[in-house]
């Protein structure tokens, strides 16, 4: 094993690629079995929905918080416990098969496997310090495939198992699972009173938890994610705004006067890097979720392609992001994996506008299929971006917020998606939606050629660049 690997061999990385992996699993298994829980429990499809729509809220606003944890406790102990959330919550509807069990199951499968992400990049730093040693560029890598990889297995999975056990066994699943990533945990990540003591702000010792940013991010968060799903009609959702803007106030002013704030604004505004990195994460992902949710709708409502074929045509896209996510932690410098990850849903965005009904299957195929490079070239680079730009005692709450602004890149997508698709999936709709992807991407573009902050940030070394 090279020099730069020690400390980061296969047993650390096990339970580390494994976690976040969970969450990428749940986010698409629940697709197939909506209709098969509306049938058992009565509820609407309005109300299934409800189902994707909890998880999304649920990961947008734990995610930062276990990432705060993480740096306040230790990465093993969050893991561990938000592994033992999922698991335990995945066996609620065995025991109670109703709608409103399987939501509240939803939800809390959500908060738990929130934990791993954060918990992941946040040990890498720690062993990063007690080691000496850089992490291999692969550890990335991987933690970038195994969630791009899950995604695409998940309503395969879930097919299966609401096939065989019903449609409960998409949520039991989490319990074997949650249960081997604690095992694995326990026994091979380092313990927590083992790591590195962080360097702290002057009384930062004798400040406790702060809970008074961490309810104003949950409102600000919150509030805007109901609105944006459109989970709270009518009037009221324009208040929902109104108090999301005054609860983002509300943190900004309160989180600069803390010594150990939630959000660190003057990290934020001290490094405007990180935020740049937020940005092109929101916009590369709102491409790619709009691509998900607008052209798999677009394929069997107006291009006539059953279901389970539109789900195959995704797959050369999944299969592409993973090599690219693979080629990304190889290359050298981080412009050009981004420049790629901006560039190519540009051009995949423009020939969206021009699909018809008649267009031929190849060429869609390459349509979609352009847009899975850009996520696994995106995943992984701004994946090192953020490693590298981070503070190591903050990695695990800013490690959670790109994963938050992941989850804000959906929900914009499906707040877009809906008013376009009113009418159904038309063509019309579709091209609407490639205008909007070419836009987003042209903003990526042109925020990654001008980025200071990406000269000589290397996958080898990503800590050992001047431009933290």
């Amino acid at each position: 094993m090279s020099r730069p690997a020690e400390g980061f061999g296969a047993r650390f990385a096990a339970p580390l690629v494994l976690g976040p992996a969970l969450n990428s699993i749940n986010t698409t298994m629940i697709s197939v079995a909506l209709v098969p829980i509306a049938d058992a429990t009565g509820a609407s499809a309005a109300q299934v929905v409800l189902l994707v729509a909890g998880l999304y809220l649920a990961g947008a606003i734990a995610q930062p918080v276990a990432g705060g944890l993480v740096d306040r406790y230790g990465p093993r102990r969050v893991y561990v416990t938000g592994m033992a959330v999922a698991a335990l919550a995945g066996l609620v509807p065995l025991v109670v098969p109703t709608f409103e069990a399987a939501l509240a199951a939803r939800v809390a499968v959500g908060v738990g496997t929130s934990s791993a992400y954060p918990a992941a990049l946040a040990a890498i730093s720690a062993q990063e310090q007690r080691t000496g040693h850089a992490p291999p560029r692969g550890l990335f890598s991987a933690l970038s495939v195994s969630s791009l990889t899950s995604a695409a297995v998940g309503p395969v999975l879930g097919g299966l198992l609401v096939a065989s056990f019903g449609w409960t066994a998409v949520f039991v699943a989490n319990a074997p699972y949650g249960l081997t990533a604690i095992v694995l945990a326990l026994l091979w990540l380092p313990r927590d009173r083992d790591r590195p003591a962080p360097p702290r702000p002057d009384g930062a010792a004798r400040t406790g938890p702060d809970l008074v940013g961490l309810l104003l991010f949950v409102g600000a968060v919150g509030s805007a994610l109901v609105a944006a799903l459109g989970l709270w009609p009518g009037p009221g959702r324009y208040g929902l705004l109104g108090l999301a803007a005054a609860a983002t106030v509300g943190l900004v002013l309160w989180e600069r006067r803390r010594p150990v704030p939630f959000v660190d604004v003057r990290t934020l505004t001290g490094r405007p890097a990180l935020v740049r990195t937020y940005a092109r994460l929101f916009l590369v992902y709102s491409c790619t979720y709009l691509v998900l949710y607008g052209v798999t709708q677009w394929l069997q409502a107006t291009a006539g392609y059953a279901a389970d074929a539109a789900g195959w045509m995704q797959l050369p896209a999944v299969v592409l992001a993973g090599a690219a996510a693979a080629l990304a932690a190889r290359t050298r410098g981080l412009r050009l994996p981004l420049l790629l990850a901006a560039a190519l849903p540009a051009v995949g965005g423009l020939l969206l506008t021009r699909l018809t009904d008649s267009t031929p299957t190849w060429l869609v195929l390459i349509t979609i299929a352009l847009f899975g490079p850009s996520q696994g070239l995106a995943a992984v680079a701004n994946q090192v971006a953020l490693y590298a730009q981070a503070p190591p005692d903050r990695t695990g709450v800013l490690a959670g917020m790109s994963r938050t602004a992941v989850q804000l890149g959906a929900v914009g997508a499906t707040a877009v998606i809906g008013p376009l698709f009113a009418q159904g999936a038309t063509s019309a709709g579709l091209h609407a939606t490639g205008w909007i992807i070419t836009a987003l991407a042209a903003a990526a573009l042109v925020l990654t050629a001008a980025d200071p902050a990406l000269r000589g940030v290397s996958p080898d070394d990503p800590r050992g660049s001047p431009q933290r």
